[in-house]
C-alpha cells in the first residue's frame, strides 16, 4: 500500500498531457490551456504616443507663449513638429516627429489668440509612452501550458492575434455504482440513499475545465459494469467511477476493470480514501474513487486533481500546505495512514468539524480546507499543522 506522497508522485508520473491541439478564436479561449508559446510579431505600442491629453513640444523650444501648429487625435498621423510651436495632442495619439515631451492640459492655458502658456516646465520624455515599451517585437509573451486568463486574451489581442492554439478539453467520463442509489427528487425505498456523489463530482470536474461525460448509474452487477467501462473508454481520455472499488462481494468495479484492462494501483495509505484505484482501459486512464462521499471528495482534492490538471497540460505542483495553529485536540490518530481532517480557519486558527466520518459530507461543505496529519500524529491546541486550502 503506497503512502500519500508515494501515490501522488506515482500518479503524476503517469499523467500524460494531451498531445493534440486546436485553434480557437480569442473569445472562446478563456480557461483553455495554451498548446504552444506565443511571441509578438509587432511592437506594443507600435509608435511613441502620448500618455496624456495635453500639448507636445520640443523642450528646447519652450517659450512664455507658443503657437499651436496642429491638432493630433488618437488614430491620426501627425506632421513633423514646426519649430517653436506646440501641438494639441490626445491620449494614445502618435508623437509628432521632433517633439520630445508632453505637458498635460491641466498645466496649460490657451489665450484668445490661440497661443498656449504653461504653468510647469517639461522634462525630456515626459508623458511619452515609447514604441515597444510594453512588448518588443519578437518577445515571448505567453508560455505553453498556461491556463488562459482574461488578461492573457487581451495581451494576445494587443499583438494582433485573433486565434490561439489550445489543447482540447480533457474528456472525463464518470459513472456511479450501487443498487442502493436513488436520484434526488425520487422517493427513497427501504435501504436506499440519494446519489450525492454525482452532484459534487461532476461539477468539480467541470470546475477544473474538463469536458464531462455523465454516464449515470449502474447497479451492483459485473456484466453491466464491464459494458459501461467499455462505453466510457471509447469516448473519454479518463474514466472515473465512484463506488465499487472495495473488497465486498457486491463491489464489481475492480473485477470489471481487470477484465477489460488493467489495474495497477489499488489502496493508498490515507484516511479517508483507502480504496482508491488506478488502471488503464485501452488508451484511457481509469480512476476508481471510493463510494463514501467524504473519501471520494478528499481523494479527488488531494490526489486526483493534480493528476487531471497535468493530463490537461498544466504542470500542477503538489498542493502547497500552509502552517497554521490548531484550535482543537486530536488524540485518536491512525498509526499507519496519513489523515486528512476537515477544518475551517477562524481567527487565524484551525477549527475541526466535530464529526470526521467518511460518510459525513456536511464536513466538506462546512470546511474551507484539510489538515494533513502524518501517521500517528496527535494534535494539541497551538500545534502548527499542515493546512491545504480547498478550491
Amino acid at each position: 500500500m503506497l503512502s500519500y506522497q508515494q501515490a501522488r508522485d506515482w500518479l503524476l508520473e503517469r499523467a500524460k498531457p494531451l498531445n493534440t491541439h486546436q485553434e480557437l478564436p480569442l473569445m472562446q479561449a478563456l480557461g483553455r490551456v495554451l498548446a504552444e508559446p506565443v511571441a509578438a510579431g509587432v511592437d506594443v505600442p507600435p509608435h511613441d504616443n502620448s500618455a496624456m491629453d495635453g500639448y507636445a513640444l520640443r523642450c528646447a523650444d519652450l517659450a512664455p507663449a507658443m503657437a499651436v501648429s496642429q491638432r493630433v487625435p488618437a488614430g491620426s498621423v501627425p506632421e513633423p513638429l514646426a519649430a517653436g510651436t506646440a501641438v494639441r495632442i490626445f491620449t494614445g495619439a502618435p508623437i509628432p516627429p521632433g517633439a520630445n515631451a508632453v505637458i498635460m492640459q491641466e498645466q496649460a492655458e490657451v489665450d484668445d489668440a490661440g497661443r498656449v502658456t504653461f504653468s510647469a516646465e517639461p522634462g525630456l520624455g515626459q508623458n511619452i509612452r515609447r514604441r515597444g515599451e510594453d512588448i518588443a517585437c519578437g518577445q515571448r509573451i505567453l508560455e505553453a501550458g498556461r491556463e488562459l486568463s482574461a488578461a492573457d486574451l487581451g495581451l494576445a489581442a494587443s499583438i494582433g492575434l485573433a486565434r490561439l492554439p489550445v489543447l482540447p478539453r480533457l474528456r472525463v467520463a464518470a459513472f456511479f455504482t450501487g443498487d442502493e442509489l436513488v436520484e434526488p427528487g425520487q422517493p427513497l425505498g427501504e435501504g436506499q440513499i440519494y446519489n450525492s456523489n454525482r452532484y459534487w463530482l461532476l461539477p468539480a470536474l467541470q470546475q477544473l475545465g474538463c469536458e464531462v461525460i455523465d454516464l449515470g448509474h449502474v447497479g451492483d452487477a459485473l456484466e453491466p459494469t464491464r459494458q459501461l467501462l467499455r462505453d466510457a473508454a471509447a469516448v473519454a481520455d479518463v474514466v472515473i467511477t465512484c463506488g465499487g472499488v472495495s473488497v465486498g462481494e457486491e463491489d464489481h468495479v475492480k473485477a470489471a476493470v481487470e477484465a477489460e484492462g488493467e489495474l495497477t494501483l489499488w489502496k493508498v495509505a490515507i484516511k479517508p480514501g483507502k480504496p482508491l484505484a488506478y488502471g488503464k482501459l485501452g488508451e484511457a486512464d481509469f480512476i476508481g474513487l471510493p463510494g463514501n462521499p467524504v473519501s471520494g471528495y478528499v481523494t479527488l482534492q488531494t490526489l486526483i486533481k493534480p493528476f487531471l490538471l497535468k493530463r490537461m497540460g498544466l504542470e500542477a505542483p503538489p498542493p502547497e500546505a500552509q502552517r497554521l495553529p490548531a484550535a482543537f485536540v486530536w488524540d485518536r490518530p491512525d498509526p499507519r495512514r496519513s489523515e486528512f481532517l476537515r477544518v475551517r480557519k477562524v481567527g487565524g486558527a484551525l477549527q475541526l468539524y466535530p464529526q470526521q466520518g467518511s460518510g459525513v459530507l456536511m464536513s466538506c461543505a462546512w470546511a474551507d480546507g484539510l489538515v494533513w496529519l502524518q501517521p500517528g500524529q496527535q494534535v494539541q491546541p497551538g500545534d502548527e499543522l499542515a493546512y491545504l486550502e480547498l478550491t
